[in-house]
């Protein structure tokens, strides 16, 4: 049956099915240890790699285990995919012959579905390398041949599936990929013709489902004419007597409505149209019956299919809600007893909303006692933006400005789903256990799209909603408060920032009053989540509004709570923050609540003296002092408490200075000025008012205190993860640009010889990333003054300083065996800040010892040879920024040429080994940028040792020839071929054939 292939011993072939049954069929009394399945494993793949393997394909698929029978398959699979280059070509035919004829027998004999699976995709990978020139119509001569050997129907449904999958997303280059799909093309007819023959309550539902999961795969492929024979049919088949066949046939629908032959609401007559008629006789039974009794699996899949409608036809509904239109449908799914009786468009658009409200409102909590409303939620986003495009024919116009027009349904409709939802979001009762999930928010994504339509109706529907439920007599439903407090949050970001009389009502002291002050802690928690989030809105009162200072009120007392303390924090941090100016003429009043303190968490305290900070800030500068003094001292003072007690409570203290680090980084942050936009043209705010009370030796002293309390934490915990967090946000925090300067403000470079201190203790990536950031600090490209400053000696001695402590203690550390590749983030935070200082302070590399300088340029050179991809990108990144800026400055003289003179060699020698495979691919591009940099300031040099090393014995091995590396140079150094550009191409092409890419979209992806 198989001469061509290698004959081999039954003694052999029963070895190799014993080591195969070993590894499928281990013993239940002695199972396979994790160190005997990976040599099993290991011996089968070792086994499928030689040639002789190709001698097990047949007596596999003649066993009678059916895990040797998949075995057998999966070889062939195996083999034509990596092994299709030894093959000899002139047996190709009968292998082909040999495959189709083991996979009829196979059929025949009932193997296991898995066994034919693979036996299928065998033969699209054989179809993939030979067809068409090798193997014409392969997709209907295999489908001839095993319907000739007596197939079922549905097993060639299945193999016509596997074909789609397997082809259509074959990776091959573009020409030879559209020769492959113009053979899926050629099969279209026999494929529609079995799925067609298929769409039938009298097949089994096994071989409708295979039907449909066939018709998803070629959906891609088949055209518009060959796909609409098919819709009529599988609307029929939506008979929810019939559960199994129903949830298929909306599966297929739904594939159809989103397919690309669909798309943008294409096909309507032959897909809405019909639909919302279908709609109008099924629909209700179904969704009252679910509203009832609790949705089941027709439900669930109705509710899919309208969801699958709206996403579809979201412009149709729109353009057709007010239209007195008849429809006209190209069949019609249901009976009709005369064209006469037909229904307008509007009526099935209002029938299709109604169900869709059906099922958003379904009876109970979502997750709990149904899982189908949260699937209607992405429609009314759609239907929104759809609204606002929408195009009205001519003959509807007239019905627009009534209303029954387009806008007044919309906001009927629009305006119940407000009030359903209100429901839906409502918290159940202790006795019930919400799933956690993102519900609650997804809904409150909806409600914006709500309020777009209906704005200031539905503000005012909860506002009255809220105040009825708030005033009238008898006991309160807090749960039914809370859900409207929800969802008049949740749709807060949609709100323009301008007066607003229900926004007015909502914050007066009669609605703040009639919340609970004790007790409720959800209503309560989620009223301070939404004065927070309203901060901004507060900005539009006029100056000493009651309103303000209501909602400040409010928030201060729920601080003394321990449940709401957080919420309550939160929210009084983003009302300081946004309304500094009005709040500031009442100072003292925040003097009181930070006297009030005392019972309050640090966590929380933290945001209190941030929001007291906010405020503080818009004082004139002077009038800061002693408010700061006030705020910061305390802070300082437990800060140097809790070093003083480490020795006797070690955790403790620990635990108290990362809590007041955190508290300083919040008082930081909030004198921080919040606006964020400034002239490049202006001089930096150096505003002499700042300064002068930065002067005050109250400040020079709180300052001085401030370095001493954090150069001391750093000695004592630098070794600390919790610690070096803080202090890390800290100094992004406590350090500025001139125009930002506060009275704490610190300069960078104390902060940086901290740093250097904790790295030389424990080097870790927080060290070099703070060094990063203060080395920016000491910049002066932050004047704008000039596009060459001139950096002061001073500040050049000390980032000279400095820089040469963490190149040491780097260095150091890395030249440990193993160190590099373990610490990936140190290598790419010590690139970063190198690349950093190379950008600012280039000089500094000249001022270090030679010796340092050589040991550091080859820690960047090994560092691109990493693996690890972030480590290699920081390496070259560095060497591409410090090429650049030592070849521009002039005044560095001759010996800004040292680096290229002592390594560029090494360089170039790292560069072309990355391209010819070392390098993962996807940092080819920023090694390009290193090389074409390399060779457009040195390109003398450069080809010379482009030459040198691509032709040297030494070379690592790679797939690209002598012609290859000859077109390489000759491209890069080629006339006109100076642009970035074209080198970036030529290292590319040089890519592809050293790593033997060619013909792969991988291989031209870049």
């Amino acid at each position: 049956m198989a001469a061509f292939l290698p004959a081999l011993p039954p003694s052999d072939v029963r070895r190799a099915a014993e080591l195969v049954y070993q590894s499928f069929n281990p013993s239940s009394t002695r199972p396979l240890s994790s160190e005997e399945q990976r040599r099993l494993s290991s011996e089968l793949f070792e086994l499928q790699r030689q040639w002789q393997a190709w001698g097990l394909v047949v007596p596999f698929l003649e066993h009678s285990d059916q895990n040797v029978q998949f075995f057998g398959a999966h070889t062939i699979q195996v083999k034509i995919a990596r092994d299709w280059d030894t093959f000899p070509q002139d047996q190709v035919g009968e292998l082909k012959a040999l495959i189709l004829n083991l996979t009829a027998r196979s059929i025949a004999l009932g193997h296991s579905k898995a066994t034919l699976r693979k036996l299928f995709v065998a033969l699209c990978s054989l179809a993939i390398k030979l067809a068409p020139s090798r193997w014409p119509q392969w997709i209907p001569a295999t489908v001839s041949l095993l319907s000739s050997h007596g197939t079922p129907p549905m097993v060639i449904i299945e193999f016509l599936e596997i074909a789609a999958e397997e082809a259509y997303s074959a990776d091959l280059l573009p020409l030879r990929k559209a020769e492959l799909n113009a053979t899926l093309r050629e099969a279209v007819p026999i494929v529609a013709q079995a799925i067609g023959s298929s769409i039938s309550l009298s097949v089994s539902e096994r071989q409708f489902e295979s039907a449909v999961k066939c018709l998803e795969a070629w959906l891609p492929i088949i055209p518009t004419n060959e796909l609409n024979p098919l819709i009529q049919p599988l609307v029929g088949l939506l008979k929810p007597s019939s559960p199994a066949h129903f949830v298929s046939a909306v599966s297929a629908i739904n594939s159809i409505l989103s397919s690309a032959a669909f798309a943008d609401g294409a096909g309507s007559r032959i897909t809405t149209e019909p639909l919302l008629l279908w709609l109008t006789e099924w629909g209700h039974s179904i969704t009252s019956e679910a509203a009832r009794d609790g949705p089941g699996e027709v439900a669930n899949a109705l509710c899919k299919l309208l969801a699958a409608l709206g996403e579809h036809s979201s412009e149709y509904l729109a353009q057709n809600i007010a239209s007195q239109q008849r429809v006209d449908p190209a069949f019609y799914p249901v009976s009709m007893a005369s064209s006469s009786s037909l229904r307008t468009r509007s009526q099935l658009v209002l029938n299709y909303m109604r169900l869709m409200l059906s099922f958003t409102s379904l009876p109970g909590y979502y997750g709990v006692d149904e899982e189908e409303s949260e699937m209607t939620l992405g429609f009314w986003y759609t239907f929104q933006e759809a609204l606002w495009s929408a195009e009205v024919s001519e003959e509807d116009r007239s019905y627009q400005e009534s209303e029954n027009g387009m806008m007044e349904v919309s906001k009927a409709i629009y305006s119940e789903l407000a009030t359903v939802l209100r429901t839906k979001v409502r918290w159940p009762s202790e006795k019930i256990r919400w799933p956690k999930g993102n519900y609650r928010r997804d809904v409150g994504d909806t409600l914006i799209n709500a309020y777009y339509v209906l704005r200031g109706d539905m503000l005012a529907y909860y506002l009255n909603d809220l105040s009825d439920r708030l005033f009238k007599p008898g006991s309160t439903e807090w749960e039914e408060v809370e859900a409207t407090l929800h969802c008049i949050m949740s749709i807060q970001e949609a709100l323009p920032v301008e007066p607003d009389d229900h926004l007015s009502r909502l914050f007066s002291q009669d609605i703040l009053d009639a919340l609970p002050t004790s007790g409720h802690p959800r209503v309560r928690r989620t009223m301070l989540v939404l004065i927070g989030s309203y901060a901004s809105w507060f900005t539009t009162l006029p100056y000493g509004s009651p309103l303000l200072f209501n909602v400040i009120s409010f928030v201060a007392n729920a601080l003394l709570d321990p449940s709401l303390c957080l919420p309550a924090a939160n929210a009084l941090r983003d009302l300081c923050d946004n309304n500094r100016v009005a709040l500031a003429s009442h100072i003292a009043a925040f003097g009181e609540l930070h006297a009030g303190l005392l019972g309050i968490p640090e966590t929380e305290k933290a945001k209190v003296l941030q929001s007291i900070a906010s405020v503080i800030q818009a004082l004139p500068p002077n009038e800061e002092i002693a408010p700061v003094a006030t705020i910061v001292s305390p802070i300082v003072s437990k800060l140097f408490e809790a070093i003083q007690s480490s020795t006797q409570f070690f955790e403790d203290s620990r635990n108290l200075a990362v809590q007041q680090l955190q508290t300083l980084t919040g008082v930081a942050k909030g004198l921080t000025r919040t606006s964020e936009t400034f002239d490049l043209d202006d001089a930096p705010d150096d505003s002499p008012v700042m300064e002068s009370a930065r002067q005050v030796p109250q400040m020079i002293q709180l300052r001085e205190q401030i370095v001493e309390a954090i150069r001391a934490t750093i000695q004592l915990w630098s070794t600390d993860a919790y610690v070096s967090d803080a202090i890390s946000e800290l100094f992004k925090s406590i350090t500025a640009l001139p125009s930002d300067i506060t009275l704490i403000s610190l300069p960078p470079a104390p902060l940086l010889e901290c740093v250097c201190r904790a790295a030389q203790r424990d080097l870790t990536a927080v060290w070099l990333s703070l060094a990063n950031t203060l080395i920016m600090q000491l910049s002066p490209l932050s004047t704008f003054k000039s596009l060459r400053p001139v950096v002061d000696p001073t500040t050049l001695t000390i980032v000279c300083e400095y820089t040469t402590v963490l190149v040491e203690t780097t260095l150091t550390m890395l030249s440990i065996p193993g160190n590099m590749q373990e610490n990936p983030e140190i290598v790419r935070e010590f690139f970063h800040f190198l690349e950093k200082v190379s950008h600012h302070f280039v000089a500094v590399f000249f001022q270090v010892p030679q010796a340092i300088f050589d040991v550091l340029i080859s820690c960047a050179i090994t560092s691109m040879a990493l693996t690890e991809r972030y480590s290699l990108v920081a390496a070259s990144s560095f060497l591409t920024s410090l090429i650049n800026r030592i070849y521009a400055s002039e005044d560095l003289g001759d010996s800004r040429h040292t680096l290229i003179h002592r390594h560029g060699s090494a360089i170039m020698r790292s560069l072309l080994v990355g391209f010819a495979g070392s390098a993962p691919k996807s940092t080819v591009a920023n090694l390009g940028d290193l090389f074409a940099v390399f060779v457009s300031k040195y390109p003398v040099e450069s080809k010379a040792w482009m030459t040198q090393i691509l032709y040297g014995d030494d070379f690592t091995h790679s797939k690209a020839g002598a012609e290859a590396k000859e077109t390489f140079i000759k491209t890069v150094y080629a006339p006109g071929s100076g642009t970035f550009q074209r080198r970036r191409e030529a290292v590319r092409q040089f890519t592809i054939v050293a790593r033997g890419q060619e013909g792969s979209n991988f291989g031209h992806a870049w």
